[in-house]
């Protein structure tokens, strides 16, 4: 990227240092938002969402969902209503369905259009279309569906009128992504599909396809269901986000001035590797006000400035904190010691590289950061300042605005135009916690 363009891209300026102090609440959860949209439109009847994330991603979502003929109506902020079409009332979509920056969005679609009786094809953006498809397209084709990827990327196009079969199917990857695509497309199949997991994923499509009153089991890594029932409409109230409130909750825990407090948190057992992980370092977290918001766990996070110390991540907690890892190394590099992450593959095929861009990011503000295969190995140390290339991905984007309340000097982090896909108005809360950023273009 030229110095001309870069100027034209959006960029985050932090200034050094500072605390954050009062309380916080998040948007509303970007996975469960996605599969309330996707399972509302094929129940029969009326959904009402409350909470839905108007992040671009979720909206690419909610658009699929009316490009194939499903009402949806958005009365108020963060209130959807979907009037479901039915399990096979989906209508062929006139051109192809832009999922945007959302891989979430587009594996959970594959798995939903895998049994329908008309072709749709499948794009993203830039970002999106260097992401890998097969991943979900491999157990959808021994199921009987006619899937092409683009060399194994968006976009993707799905042939209609496939017959469907259940099958049982070992993830070589624990993906909750994939696991769902293979029960929404065994929606549609006959017999009974099951889902092997060699660790425990976010189990938002179990949960959600009970509350749609489909009958799910699950239990030690093995999920299954029988093709055929039919989606019953539901009141949906989606918690916030966990992975937007990690980069609250390290900033507590970084620089708080008391007690910080991050509001209605969903604590889904599958979703809390990063509060875990937060505490093995040493952070001083509370839980407080445990309650449900339907079949979700939720509850408020209390969090006070804290000595970290580097720890060896526990294999079992990587997956369950996948999302959350670019923060978490920020936390790593104000520890004292080292830290290091294994068996985290997957953050090479998110929406960047994670484990080279933050190795970058890190090294351009004087840490020490090796990567490794699967990982990341951190020195912690002091932060100086400068420049911090996002390369586009709004999680290392926020972990770089995260970082300058230790750094010495003022943090400047291109690119942040995708923010906007996960966590829109994150500034405004960052700036309502009490971190000096601005937006610039």
């Amino acid at each position: 990227m030229d110095r001309e363009t870069r100027s034209a891209v959006p960029s985050f300026h932090v200034a050094a240092g500072g605390c954050v102090r009062g309380e916080v609440t998040v948007p509303g959860d970007k996975s469960i938002s996605h599969r309330a949209v996707l399972l509302g439109g094929i129940a029969q009847g009326t959904t009402e969402v409350e909470g839905f994330l108007e992040s671009e991603d979720c909206l690419a979502t909610l658009n699929a969902m009316r490009a194939m003929g499903v009402n949806v109506e958005r009365p108020a902020p963060g209130r959807v209503v979907i009037d479901g079409a039915g399990l096979r009332g989906l209508k062929a979509p006139a051109q192809a369905l832009d999922m945007g920056n959302a891989g979430t969005a587009m594996r959970l679609s594959m798995g939903l259009l895998a049994g329908q009786a008309f072709d749709s094809t499948l794009v993203g953006d830039e970002s999106l279309s260097k992401r890998p498809m097969e991943r979900a397209a491999a157990p959808l084709r021994q199921m009987g569906a006619r899937i092409d990827t683009t060399a194994g990327h968006p976009p993707v196009t799905l042939h209609g009128g496939a017959r469907l079969s259940g099958i049982d199917y070992q993830l070589t990857v624990a993906s909750a992504q994939v696991k769902s695509a293979i029960l929404l497309a065994g929606l549609y199949a006959d017999g009974v599909t099951t889902v092997r997991e060699p660790a425990v994923t976010r189990d938002h499509t179990e949960r959600m396809l009970r509350a749609f009153g489909v009958p799910v089991t699950s239990a030690g890594g093995v999920i299954s269901l029988a093709g055929g029932a039919e989606l019953k409409a539901s009141y949906l109230h989606v918690p916030g986000d966990v992975s937007s409130a990690a980069f609250f909750l390290v900033a507590g825990a970084l620089a708080a001035e008391g007690s910080f407090l991050v509001r209605d948190v969903g604590m889904n057992p599958t979703r809390t590797g990063a509060i875990e992980i937060l505490r093995l370092m040493g952070a001083d977290l509370r839980v407080v006000n445990p309650r449900l918001a339907g079949d979700e766990p939720v509850a408020d996070v209390e969090v006070r400035a804290s000595r970290l110390k580097g720890i060896t991540v526990p294999p079992s907690l990587v997956p369950l904190a996948i999302d959350e890892f670019p923060v978490l190394f920020v936390a790593a590099a104000c520890a004292e010691g080292t830290t290091v992450v294994t068996g985290a593959e997957e953050l090479r095929v998110k929406e960047s590289d994670r484990i080279q861009a933050m190795a970058q990011g890190l090294h351009a503000l004087g840490i020490q950061a090796e990567p490794l295969p699967d990982g990341l190995r951190i020195h912690g140390g002091t932060l100086g300042g400068g420049t911090v290339r996002s390369h586009g991905d709004h999680r290392v984007a926020m972990a770089f605005a995260i970082a300058a309340l230790k750094a010495t000097r003022p943090v400047l982090i291109e690119d942040v135009a995708n923010v906007a896909t996960s966590f829109p108005g994150f500034a405004a809360i960052a700036r309502q916690a009490g971190i000096a950023i601005e937006e610039r273009r």
